[in-house]
């Protein structure tokens, strides 16, 4: 049974074009909560079964989701980023589709071209010919492969859902996520996506190598003559109304105040902390805020509660800060790591 947190008071935030008397009452926002949570524990479980060692980048990549928003995944080859966004798209009811980035390939490659067409009668026309952006979850493999051209083509499709193409706008399915992937070994030949470009993700999730428990029973469950396999738990339908329904969650004063102390604290001109003043080139912005307001709610809805505590803010805040700071030259070079500075600023808010 879900039970709102002791962080009163408790609000929800505003919906566009809604007004009090429409607005759904707490009883109604705790039961849609309680039928929905249930299913995304069922979606958890059965990526599970397909993705093993991994829990905490399922819940992570399922907030984002649920958040509405977009994931870079960091990790080493064969730990598994892809077969987790198919398995994804498979569980989740989302038409998902892969784009392996390469040095060579062009914004018409992903957002799609218009072709000159002739008719029968001899008439020529100009016809739109989507690219693979046009699904509801877009599998962006090596990101910073790709130049800084055909990266920045993903802008406004991941800010706007939308693209334009000659003039025309073009709107893309709902829901619409991109999941990125970048290999932190091989840096040769690659191109480190702009600040404009990683703020529009909503979060940085890091892929470790599994414990040795997983290791092994992932050794059993890949290598027989059988491997195991998800079942559609949700559609795309349902995605959405779960979007909506983590947007109608209340949160307490407490945790909008910590999350807003963090940001603000963890921004070079507007801390008060010498050393992040010092060691910090440029920190988050309010986008930052946003992230952590929508991913406390997700996350308390994956874990069965009704509103989010301080420790789902102290619980996201290296996903949602860590790609959205850059260290100084001079912190880099006396071997100042972003996480330490961010486990700093996480202890401040309790």
């Amino acid at each position: 049974m879900m039970t709102m947190d002791d962080t009163s008071p408790l609000h929800a935030a505003p919906q566009a074009g809604m007004t009090s008397p429409s607005a759904p009452t707490g009883e109604q926002i705790a039961a849609q909560a309680e039928r929905m949570g249930g299913r995304l524990r069922d979606a958890r479980a059965e990526i599970g079964r397909v993705i093993l060692g991994q829990d905490r980048v399922i819940d992570l990549v399922l907030t984002a989701i649920l958040s509405g928003g977009h994931a870079l995944l960091v990790g080493a080859p064969g730990l598994g980023k892809t077969l987790l966004v198919t398995t994804l798209g498979h569980v989740m009811g989302m038409d998902a589709r892969r784009v392996q980035f390469t040095p060579d390939l062009m914004p018409s490659d992903i957002l799609g071209s218009e072709i000159l067409d002739e008719d029968d009668s001899g008439r020529r026309s100009f016809r739109f010919v989507a690219g693979p952006v046009f699904c509801q979850l877009l599998m962006a493999d090596e990101i910073n492969r790709a130049s800084p051209r055909t990266q920045s083509a993903l802008l406004q499709a991941m800010q706007e859902h939308e693209v334009a193409i000659a003039g025309t706008n073009h709107l893309l399915p709902r829901p619409f996520h991109v999941l990125a992937t970048q290999n932190p070994i091989e840096q040769e030949g690659t191109y480190p996506l702009p600040e404009a470009q990683l703020d529009r993700f909503l979060m940085q999730v890091t892929l470790d190598f599994p414990d040795a428990g997983a290791e092994r029973a992932m050794l059993l469950s890949t290598t027989g003559t059988t491997t195991a396999t998800a079942r559609p738990v949700l559609a795309a339908a349902d995605v959405l109304a779960a979007q909506d329904l983590v947007r109608a969650l209340p949160v307490g004063e407490q945790v909008v105040d910590a999350i807003v102390r963090l940001v603000r604290a963890a921004r070079p001109e507007t801390t008060d902390d010498p050393t992040i003043r010092e060691a910090v080139a440029w920190g988050p912005g309010p986008r930052a805020a946003q992230a952590l307001m929508l991913a406390t709610r997700a996350r308390a809805l994956l874990d069965g509660r009704l509103s989010p505590t301080i420790e789902d803010v102290a619980a996201l805040a290296h996903p949602v800060l860590a790609h959205r700071m850059a260290l100084s030259f001079t912190a880099r070079a006396e071997n100042v790591r972003l996480a330490t500075l961010i486990d700093t600023l996480v202890g401040r808010i309790g």
